[in-house]
């Protein structure tokens, strides 16, 4: 089976589940080729593990200031150049197009008759999961941007539906230094996170991040570009998180037993449904802006357990091999019997 694998590259989580899933598919010897879309090559990194991949520009979110800028996102996409990149992509050669919520691949397999499957978070969400701001727009985004045969959503509890566990690598020499805090704030401005911690210098805090800021960094910050590799051991070694509401990187903190304050992307309604769903579960504190007083709050709460989830990568490349694929039910409970849930999650529904 040769498989082209599609990835949205906007955001850090699709390539982090993509990560896991190449080395799966490496494991079982499968022919794949990678192909991300949206934002420039320039801006990939760490990507050794994705061989001779394709870059095309797809399309993507633009946002100012913790908040989705709609203008700027619509000045800065074109439909038509994505038509044009549905056209020319050639299918011919693929049995199956995997697809992590990437709208050329998607699209150009429906469009030449290519088997089509999707592996992303958004998936979950067209199930009766927690979600904020569900509305006609963003039901028409998760079924249309990046449309396939076969939807499989990954999510952190299956809250009753045909829902994968997250994928998640860790780095598994784990401490907890309850003094150092990881923060990752991407669509924040540099400055305001400057003035957002300068205040609490009894804590290290490890800022990752795509710009340095105007202001003078304190002491008690350390300032850096995002390395995929650093931030991993950091994170093992870290007391908590503080950091968007993504998917992956909470899932990645959930299982190393990190604490976690999300404040997510304003109207993004992934994120707003992502707090929804980890306030239901008792998983993470929230804020909706750079706020101290929660941020003082939250270094004082104490250490949540670790969640122990399954290898998710290990077992769908055979269910892919096995072609089996309008039956996902036994494949999730599967994976969601290997686990035990937190007591306090067993009974949780939206």
């Amino acid at each position: 089976m040769r498989i082209l694998y599609g990835v949205q590259g906007t955001g850090n989580g699709h390539l982090s589940r993509a990560r896991v899933m190449a080395k799966a598919l490496k494991k079982y010897h499968v022919n794949v080729d990678f192909f991300f879309s949206g934002r420039q090559a320039s801006q990939f990194f760490d990507m050794q593990c994705f061989g001779d991949y394709t870059v095309q520009s797809g399309l993507t979110f633009v946002t100012h200031h913790g908040r989705v800028s709609v203008p700027q996102t619509a000045m800065q996409n074109s439909l038509l150049g994505l038509m044009q990149d549905v056209r020319r992509l050639d299918l011919s050669d693929y049995d199956l197009v995997l697809n992590d919520f990437e709208p050329v691949t998607a699209w150009a397999a429906k469009r030449q008759g290519i088997p089509s499957i999707g592996v992303s978070h958004q998936a979950a969400l067209k199930f009766d999961v927690p979600k904020v701001g569900d509305n006609w727009f963003n039901d028409m985004l998760l079924n249309y941007f990046a449309p396939v045969d076969i939807a499989l959503g990954c999510h952190w509890h299956h809250f009753g539906f045909p829902i994968l566990p997250p994928f998640v690598e860790v780095d598994s020499s784990v401490s907890h230094c309850l003094h150092k805090i990881i923060v990752y704030l991407p669509f924040e401005a540099a400055d305001d996170i400057i003035e957002f911690l300068s205040p609490f210098d009894d804590y290290q805090f490890a800022v990752f991040h795509g710009s340095r800021p105007s202001k003078a960094i304190p002491p008690h910050v350390q300032w850096s570009g995002f390395n995929r590799e650093g931030f991993k051991q950091k994170l093992a070694q870290c007391g908590g998180v503080i950091s968007s509401a993504g998917f992956e990187l909470a899932s990645e903190a959930l299982t190393l037993g990190k604490k976690l304050l999300v404040k997510p992307l304003h109207g993004q309604f992934e994120q707003l449904s992502n707090v929804a769903a980890l306030e239901l579960l008792g998983a993470a504190d929230s804020m909706t802006s750079l706020d101290g007083q929660a941020l003082r709050r939250w270094l004082k709460s104490p250490m949540p357990a670790p969640i122990a989830y399954p290898q998710v990568g290990d077992a769908l490349v055979p269910w892919l091999l096995a072609g089996r694929w309008h039956d996902s039910q036994e494949l999730c409970d599967s994976l969601w019997g290997q686990m035990d849930l937190p007591e306090s999650w067993r009974k949780k529904s939206p």
